[in-house]
């Protein structure tokens, strides 16, 4: 009888876990930020380690960012994929890898951090995005 309960209790729990997933799933999807179709002109900015800044403007119909960034003109970026998407280490021959001393490309999107890797960025007009070299923490 104890047995049966317990099962009982198991399977209304494990019921409700799906239920509450598929609700922040269908949440997620509704509010996520979501990619713009057609013609864009946005600005890719590059802030390197001796703090120079080059700047490039990109008319494109890339729905996401890494996809403008293929069509810069001048522009030329590498890294790898990785287990959450594409993780940047090379612009414009300048590397930094997280793993190799802690320094880093971060993405800034119209001055706010990045909350998205740049495969899946969505790209808006008038977007600017910012990637700036960033020193390993020193821990002051």
């Amino acid at each position: 009888m104890e047995t049966k309960k317990s099962m009982k209790k198991v399977i209304i729990g494990v019921g409700t876990l799906v239920a509450v997933l598929a609700i922040l799933l269908v949440i997620f999807n509704v509010f996520r930020e979501k990619p713009v179709k057609g013609s864009k002109s946005i600005t890719l900015k590059v802030l390197n380690e001796e703090k120079q800044t080059s700047e490039y403007q990109v008319q494109t119909d890339a729905e996401f960012l890494r996809q403008a960034m293929e069509e810069a003109e001048g522009f030329t970026f590498d890294g790898e994929m990785e287990e959450y998407g594409y993780t940047l280490y090379t612009i414009n021959g300048e590397t930094h890898n997280w793993n190799v001393d802690g320094s880093y490309w971060a993405v800034f999107v119209n001055d706010e951090y990045g909350k998205y890797g740049i495969d899946s960025q969505p790209v808006e007009d008038g977007d600017v995005f910012r990637f700036e070299y960033t020193p390993p923490y020193s821990g002051e």
